[in-house]
């Protein structure tokens, strides 16, 4: 059973909606997002980086950076950058990229859920993100982003969305980066309840991005229920802001490595030591070697781009984390090769998002700064959730989602 709320949303009066929404608060520097917002007023990272707007020199994490946040918020809704639903809703949000689109439905999850593991997780979350947006949520007495969540596809549900989207959009516009974003909103109390209704019977809900944001969120709704001892479990603190994704229509990219030298290895010595957990060959494709299959690796070294493929002898198909390509990569080559330890920490090895494409990590490579990419096949939606279903964790980086999710298009009030 999973369980979804309608709410009373804030969101952009409709001739600033593309000017508000803006890309994730973790996904940019501050002296990025100083850049990015120096022409626009309106921009959501005035919200959720809200030290842009103070001194340069200013902890990132003192209070006044969380109390310029809230400021900020309750501005633009003085303001009428922002209006609120009147009743309790759901939105459909629907991101396009490159001709394909992905259609969500935008409603609050229960906290309770998440605690009882029917909204399951992938990923380890670190306690100092965590408080981050702790502060941030609280102290804005808003969930200001939405989880990017996922379930496995129910027709019946797409033909609720399907009909709902057959409506003119309250939004319809294009990012900069030529991502599409429309907005439509589901009032009509029938399809509400449908939605409601259908959902019971969706075993479980994923998270495929927002690990610290969805960690966050629900500890601040706990931390309103100690403060609130009598609470009734209907409060809004009680749920958060989400979009909830069939897997069918997700796709996860490729997210690469970088090591900055070969841990004291000659190349040919290096090549001896990866040649006894993988067969490697010389990539004889043209451009970039981009794998095209699991438990396979492109390579760049000194300017020549390799092709290395997993032995069979180091493949653990009966272990859905085991098996994974950055469980193989890291197991058989980074850690016990180049001494990459634990990627979590070490200042050694850095990581190139798919949509920044190959060339990237050619490029970086032959700068100097990096001494090896490894190009890597990208891991499935059906490898995330069976290893949720598992209980267990991927590897750091094991996933990168494009189109990501805008924020400032929905508010949620606590």
């Amino acid at each position: 059973m999973s369980v979804i709320r309608p709410f009373k949303g804030y969101r952009p009066v409709p001739d600033l909606c593309s000017r508000v929404a803006a890309l994730p608060y973790d996904v940019m520097t501050s002296e990025e997002a100083r850049e990015m917002v120096k022409d626009n007023p309106y921009s959501f990272l005035h919200v959720d980086k809200a030290e842009i707007d103070l001194p340069p020199e200013i902890d990132h994490y003192c209070n006044e950076v969380y109390q310029k946040a809230k400021d900020n918020l309750y501005s633009m809704i003085d303001k009428g950058i922002y209006i609120q639903d009147k009743e309790p809703v759901f939105y459909i949000y629907r991101l396009t990229m490159n001709g394909i689109s992905q259609t969500g439905l935008v409603a609050c999850t229960s906290i309770d859920e998440y605690i009882e593991n029917k909204i399951k997780k992938h990923e380890l979350t670190r306690a100092d993100k965590e408080e981050d947006r702790i502060r941030h949520v609280d102290t804005c007495n808003a969930n200001t982003g939405p989880i990017f969540l996922t379930y496995r596809n129910k027709k019946t549900i797409d033909e609720i969305i399907n009909k709902c989207v057959e409506n003119t959009p309250v939004y319809d516009f294009v990012s900069e980066d030529g991502i599409g974003h429309s907005v439509w909103i589901v009032c009509n109390k029938e399809d509400m309840d449908s939605l409601i209704e259908e959902f019971k019977s969706v075993p479980a809900l994923y998270i495929a991005d927002g690990h610290h944001r969805n960690a966050s969120a629900v500890k601040v709704g706990l931390r309103r229920r100690e403060a609130k001892p009598g609470y009734t479990g209907d409060e809004e603190f009680n749920y958060y802001l989400s979009v909830i994704f069939p897997d069918n229509q997700l796709h996860i990219m490729d997210y690469n490595r970088l090591v900055k030298d070969l841990n004291g290895y000659s190349v040919s010595e290096f090549m001896t030591r990866i040649g006894e957990k993988f067969h490697v060959s010389e990539y004889e494709g043209e451009g970039c070697c981009k794998p095209c299959e699991k438990h396979s690796f492109g390579m760049y070294l000194e300017g020549r781009w390799y092709l290395l493929r997993a032995k069979d002898s180091i493949i653990d198909e009966n272990d859905s984390v085991a098996c994974l390509d950055v469980s193989i990569l890291q197991k058989e080559l980074l850690s016990p090769v180049l001494g990459i330890g634990d990627p979590r920490t070490d200042k050694r090895i850095d990581f190139a998002g798919g949509i920044r494409g190959p060339e990237e990590l050619e490029r970086r490579v032959d700068s100097g700064e990096m001494a090896v990419a490894f190009s890597m096949y990208p891991t499935t939606m059906e490898q995330l959730m069976n290893i949720a279903d598992d209980n267990k964790i991927m590897p750091p980086k094991s996933t990168w989602f494009e189109p990501k999710l805008r924020s400032g298009i929905f508010i949620h009030e606590l």
